[in-house]
C-alpha cells in the first residue's frame, strides 16, 4: 500500500491558506495520496513528510517558533531526518544562515544562502515578473511582496532563478528557498517542483 504523504505549513502567520489550497490542487493534479495541513505545535511535526513556511513577517515567524519550542525540533528534523522544506518569502530568510544586518534574528541557519530581506523594497515596491527557473520549459510568473533577495550561495546549494544578477530561489539537497510567493498564482509547477523532492 502506497503510503499516504502529510505536507505541513506552518500556520503562524502569512499565506498559510493559499498554500494549502494550492498544495491539495497539486496533489490532485499529479494524482498523489496525501493531506496538508497547517503546523501550529512542535508535536504536529512528528505527523509530517515536508514543510512549507510561507510569507509574512520573518521577526514574527522566528520569535513565534521560538516560543513555540518548535525552532530547535524543526533544525533536528531537517538536520537529522531529512524533512524537505520549502520557504517562501520570510520563509526562505527563516532558513537562511546568514542574514544582512541580522538584528538578532533566530533563524534556522540550516541552508547555505545569505539573505537580505526587504532587498526589493517595502510594500508599494511589489510587483510581478516572468522569471526563467532551471528544469521549467515556460517561465513562471512571480510575485514579489516586500521581497528578500538571495545574496549569495555556497558548497552544495545550488540557484534555479535569479532577476538580473539577484538570486531568488535556490535548492540544497531536500531544501527550496523562494523570494517570491507562488501560492499566490495558479500555477502548480514550484510546488510541484517541492512535492519531487519529498
Amino acid at each position: 500500500m502506497v503510503k499516504e504523504l502529510t505536507i505541513g505549513v506552518l500556520g503562524i502567520q502569512g499565506a498559510v491558506s493559499e498554500h494549502i489550497n494550492l498544495m491539495e490542487k497539486t496533489l490532485h493534479s499529479t494524482k498523489t495520496s496525501g493531506k496538508v495541513i497547517p503546523i501550529k505545535n512542535k508535536e504536529q511535526l512528528d505527523e509530517i513528510d515536508a514543510l512549507i513556511i510561507p510569507g509574512g513577517e520573518s521577526t514574527t515567524i522566528t520569535k513565534i517558533l521560538n516560543s513555540t519550542l518548535m525552532h530547535y525540533k524543526l533544525i533536528n528534523k531537517i538536520k537529522k531526518d531529512n524533512l524537505p522544506v520549502m520557504g517562501t518569502c520570510a520563509g526562505c530568510v527563516v532558513l537562511a544562515s546568514e542574514i544582512v544586518n541580522n538584528n538578532n534574528l533566530n533563524i534556522l541557519s540550516v541552508m547555505n544562502i545569505k539573505v537580505k530581506r526587504n532587498a526589493f523594497g517595502r510594500q508599494k515596491e511589489s510587483f510581478e515578473k516572468q522569471i526563467d527557473i532551471k528544469g521549467f520549459s515556460k517561465p513562471f510568473n512571480a510575485v514579489f511582496i516586500r521581497a528578500p533577495i538571495i545574496e549569495r550561495v555556497w558548497d552544495d546549494c545550488r540557484i534555479l532563478s535569479k532577476i538580473d544578477k539577484k538570486i531568488v530561489m535556490a535548492k540544497q539537497d531536500n531544501l527550496l528557498a523562494l523570494s517570491f510567493h507562488p501560492e499566490l498564482t495558479d500555477d502548480i509547477r514550484i510546488h510541484k517542483f517541492f512535492l519531487n523532492m519529498i
